[in-house]
């Protein structure tokens, strides 16, 4: 991505962040987002494929596809199979 989008990108979240009902949706999905992060950033440390961590965990490609993508709502069970997969384990902290 170049540094022109990536400021331009910077400068739009800035400004939309000052809407006080879409900081507290930015706010409420954070921890969705950061999970997502973690998966993709360890898959890829791993070289894996979606294909391949799906292989792993016993489900379809499309399964991965859809939850890096936010368009699923997975279950403590799927995301343990998921860390499991990725040779990790879930963490979840209550603050």
């Amino acid at each position: 991505m170049s540094k022109k989008i990536t400021s331009s990108w910077k400068n739009i979240k800035k400004e939309l962040l000052k809407d006080p009902a879409i900081l507290n949706e930015y706010e409420r999905l954070e921890p969705d987002y950061q999970i997502i992060r973690e998966i993709i950033k360890a898959r890829i440390k791993q070289g894996l494929s979606q294909k391949e961590l799906a292989e792993r965990i016993g489900t379809r490609q499309s399964n991965i596809s859809r939850l890096e993508s936010g368009d699923c709502n997975p279950s403590l069970e799927f995301l343990i199979k998921v860390a499991h997969g990725l040779d990790k384990e879930l963490s979840i902290l209550l603050r």
